[in-house]
């Protein structure tokens, strides 16, 4: 695979994303492209493409991080190396899957209920103060009537969400947050009809429709702090490579990955990722394996060793016999794991769900209570009910439903300026809860690359370094290109060989130079340097702590964290990195179903754990934990994964980021308190007689204004 370009612009203050300009193109092509980064980005990608014969057309999509191309007639792995070829990773993404996964049809929905609610209420709202103005017997009975045209069918199609989900809840003998909201709207509605009818006074259409609205925007602000929130296995599933190269009777030809049965023959090109689980059956190379497992050094593999689905095979050209396709792969596996994380993450009840499971049953009780009340003390049935109503209306959870949405758009506003992007509804309320995190390490606590220490070696020592790294597809090698100075020119070598699991031998000035394993160029630890028969150089490599990581560390060990480090990587590497921080919990060689196993038993003995990760193998656990975090240069997958992502490239922010939890769920219950208060003094006078629907609205108004300026509080 080409190495990764350096933009120039990428390093500058990033560019938002550019608005689509021109048509949007439809069932083209779509190529992920996880390392891009801005606008400069951008435009190489899609010069690149358009410069191949038969592209019609290219869009990137930088939030995703993905490009769609129209070109029908001209094979995907020409796309691909156009890509490749201008210095950007690219891998081929399901366009069913990936399709599945961004529609909101729920949220706009929503939307729309929502502005024809406002726009009705604001309609009626202007009849009503005609009406109380002192507008004449006919004059208020035609306003009512007009009142009743706009405000019966608004309701009918506007409230349907709660009346939708209140029959769902009452079919299975069940109360929700939802019935005691239709009942208020549906008989305020039909008393209104009634009292318009018979030539009446006072009607309520205002009230039901400004309840509607007020309730619709708490619904869609609870929606919007979701949406973001995809499923994180259509995602793992979408990143498989969706063809591969059967050798059959000697031929090769390109085939859909569900066409492979067990036992068929596939071709593994230098720089193509397995789309499939197999064993090599001819060839040696060796895979980079950190997608699945964060391990940052490639693997050996010969005839007869494992090759897992998603792996990356480096150097050599690979035969291999196929032994699990579909759900049977390991990608297939993992997504499974995430997806089954997921379920019991989102078994998680939200504050607002538990309030509402003692509310809603105690408001409908209240209600029928004051009606038999007023019955039985004489009064006649149009009068009780109308209190009864009162009562449903200014006991309905308008303030409940809104005090959680409301704290959490003020939190996620205040962590979005601090370069946090929160995807989950729940998040911050689980956030608040944590009492462990768990750290990955390459990507997370360490920026992906490394610093070289050059200062005992020679210029000319130094440009053979330069010259045999640059020969190497190898992971530490491309490490240590980007490591050297740019200053340092490479040398010309000759008969440059790839040793597979060992490293790359070459001449120069008639001797033998190598780069590689320890035991291999003769030092005693690994890499090292070999020129000629000179000593070996042993090369410091020291992975660069991403800004912020120990400062992040130390706050949380402070404030009495359980603090630990897990990866995928091999125990020096992980070692090496827990000692910089003063970390003594960590754990090496760790598979994504192992790092699900520590966060369960974790869990099991009564700790929250937040997980903070980037890699594929952290995907899993992203989705197991109790809340997630993860950085937005991670894969796609794991920002799916993870309740939150983090924007900026520091860690500095993560504690303000718990803080500000904390003080969202403060604010919360505060507002439950304050919505518990209103209920105490709103209810002995709705039940007394003493409010009228249109007066027990305006108290259920304020109580949601009141909530609302509470919830600001937290920015």
């Amino acid at each position: 695979m080409s190495a990764v370009s350096a933009c120039p612009a990428c390093t500058a203050a990033p560019l938002a994303e550019r608005a689509a300009s021109g048509a949007m193109i439809e069932g083209g092509t779509i190529l992920s492209l996880p390392t891009i980064h801005c606008a400069a980005c951008i435009g190489a990608v899609e010069r690149a493409l358009m410069a191949v014969p038969g592209v019609e057309g290219a869009r990137v999509n930088l939030s995703r991080k993905r490009v769609t191309i129209a070109a029908p007639r001209v094979p995907v792995e020409d796309l691909i190396a156009a890509v490749e070829g201008a210095g950007f990773e690219t891998t081929e993404l399901d366009q069913t899957l990936v399709a599945a996964s961004d529609t909101d049809e729920v949220g706009r929905a929503i939307l729309l209920r929502l502005a024809v609610a406002g726009f009705a209420m604001m309609n009626v709202m202007l009849f009503s103060v005609a009406v109380w103005s002192g507008a004449t017997e006919a004059t208020r009975n035609l306003f009512h009537w007009i009142s009743a045209g706009i405000a019966v069918p608004t309701l009918m199609f506007s409230a349907q969400i709660f009346f939708t989900s209140a029959w769902s809840a009452i079919r299975v003998w069940r109360l929700n947050m939802d019935v005691p909201i239709s009942l208020a709207i549906i008989l305020a509605a039909a008393l209104s009809v009634f009292e318009t009818a018979i030539g009446g006074h006072e009607v309520y259409f205002d009230a039901a429709l400004s309840l509607t609205f007020f309730l619709l925007t708490g619904r869609y602000l609870d929606h919007r702090t979701r949406q973001a929130a995809r499923s994180a296995a259509q995602e793992l599933s979408a990143l498989e490579t969706p063809r591969a190269t059967r050798i059959l009777d000697g031929a090769r030809e390109s085939v859909r990955v569900q066409e492979l049965v067990p036992g068929d023959m596939i071709a593994l090109s230098a720089g193509m990722r397995a789309p499939v689980d197999g064993i090599v059956a001819s060839g040696r190379s060796t895979m980079d394996r950190s997608l699945l497992t964060g391990e940052s050094r490639a693997v050996s593999v010969v005839l007869g060793d494992v090759v897992a689905a998603g792996e990356v095979n480096l150097s050599g050209a690979l035969t291999l016999e196929v032994t699990a396709v579909g759900e049977d792969t390991t990608l297939r596996r993992m997504a499974a794991l995430v997806e089954a994380a997921e379920g019991a993450r989102n078994s998680y009840t939200a504050l607002a769900d538990r309030a509402a499971q003692i509310y809603a049953p105690a408001v409908h009780l209240l209600a029928l209570a004051t009606f038999i009340g007023w019955i039985l003390v004489g009064s006649d049935i149009a009068p009780a009910l109308n209190i009864a109503i009162s009562v449903l209306i200014i006991t309905c959870p308008c303030a409940l439903g809104l005090a959680v949405p409301a704290v959490m758009t003020a939190a996620t506003g205040r962590l979005f300026r601090r370069g946090f992007l929160v995807k989950n509804g729940t998040a911050l309320e689980r956030l608040a809860e944590v009492d462990t995190v768990i750290f990955d390490k390459t990507g997370t606590l360490t920026e992906g690359h490394a610093s070289l220490s050059v200062a005992e070696m020679t210029p000319e020592a130094l440009s053979v370094l330069a010259a045999l790294a640059r020969a190497s597809d190898h992971p530490v090698a491309r490490m240590m290109v980007a490591a050297l100075p740019p200053a340092i020119a490479p040398v010309d070598l000759g008969d440059v060989t790839e040793h597979p699991g060992l490293g790359v031998e070459a001449t120069w000035r008639g001797q033998t130079v190598r780069l590689g394993r320890g035991s291999w160029v003769g030092a005693a630890r690994s890499p090292a340097l070999a020129i000629g028969e000179g000593p070996a150089i042993p090369l410091a490599i020291a992975e660069t702590l991403r800004e912020g990581a120990a400062e992040t560390v130390r706050e949380l060990q402070a404030l009495r964290y359980g603090v630990r480090l897990i990866s995928g990587d091999e125990p020096e590497a992980v070692e090496a990195v827990a000692t910089r921080l003063g970390l003594t919990d960590w754990q090496a060689q760790a598979r994504p179903d192992e790092k699900v196993r520590v966060i369960e038993a974790l869990e099991e003995a009564g700790h929250r754990v937040l997980m903070v990760g980037d890699g594929l193998n952290d995907t899993a656990a992203l989705a197991r934990a109790y809340a997630s975090i993860s950085p937005a240069s991670a894969l796609d997958a794991s920002r799916t994964a993870s309740d939150i992502v983090l924007l900026s490239r520091s860690l500095s922010e993560l504690v303000d980021a718990v803080r500000t939890a904390k003080a969202a769920r403060r604010r919360v219950i505060e507002n439950f308190g304050i919505a518990a208060g209103y209920n105490c003094i709103a209810i002995p006078i709705a039940v007394l007689g003493f409010a009228s629907p249109l007066g027990a609205a305006i108290a259920m108004s304020t109580s949601s204004i009141t909530v609302l300026l509470n919830a600001l509080r937290v920015r």
